[in-house]
């Protein structure tokens, strides 16, 4: 049970940095992918921009640590569903990967426009243009529509096994529904990604990350339900072997 208890720990302290560098994240972007003078300040702003993508690759790690942290659990009640919310979290690592590679490239572009004194720009602001797309559709597909998929994966589960309160997986089941169908809304241009609706959307599925992390990092798993899955796996390998 000391495992399954630093397992917990380990997941609820991931959660955690993964909302905190998100956010930090995206706020020291801010002078490289905002305003028309992106080019201008993104070079200003070079370690801002570097330190903004060290919190994203702090994400990117954390994304996956609570995927592979969590999967010994999760296969206890359904090996398919634990296999399919690992390879999707890797999936959204990769996608928030490709992004941070977008704004890092950005910035090399501004400190290349910055060191040219270029006198027509349209060159450099037509490869701006596309490397800040990059980012936007991979900002929206990993942090939005695979976060929905996989948060819907593991609460599923929760719920069915009761290793947390049943309130935080249907917090997180709610929340997953959310966002996915925010990430819609905002691939069909109804309305942007930072905005009032996607902020409205996005707050069940942030809010199910924040209890539940501090619910592991004080409670842990509900050791009752972890014998539980324990007999029933037991008994499933059981029944296979006198096959």
């Amino acid at each position: 049970m000391n495992s399954k208890k630093k397992a917990a720990n380990i997941v609820g302290v991931l959660f955690l940095l993964a909302a905190v560098s998100a956010v930090i994240g995206l706020n020291l972007y801010d002078p490289i992918l905002n305003g028309p003078d992106y080019l201008i300040k993104g070079s200003e702003h070079a370690n801002q921009v570097i330190v903004g993508a060290l919190m994203e690759l702090i994400l990117v790690v954390s994304a996956v640590g609570t995927a592979t942290t969590m999967f010994p659990l999760l296969r206890m009640y359904n090996e398919t569903i634990a296999l399919w919310h690992v390879c999707f979290r890797f999936l959204e690592a990769i996608i928030i990967t490709v992004g941070l590679i977008s704004v890092l490239s950005l910035l090399t572009l501004s400190q290349e426009f910055a060191a040219a004194e270029v006198q027509d720009p349209t060159s450099f602001h037509a490869s701006g243009i596309i490397l800040k797309a990059i980012h936007d559709w991979t900002f929206m597909l990993g942090p939005l529509f695979m976060l929905g998929i996989n948060t819907l994966m593991y609460s599923y589960i929760f719920y069915k096994t009761k290793l947390v309160p049943r309130f935080i997986s249907i917090l997180g089941m709610t929340g997953a529904i959310f966002v996915f169908v925010c990430a819609l809304f905002v691939m069909f241009g109804v309305f942007p990604q930072i905005s009032f609706w996607g902020a409205v959307l996005a707050v069940p599925v942030a809010a199910n990350e924040m209890i539940l992390a501090v619910w592991l990092l004080i409670k842990g798993f509900n050791k009752t339900a972890i014998d539980s899955l324990s007999e029933m796996r037991k008994a499933s390998k059981h029944k296979y072997s006198s096959l």
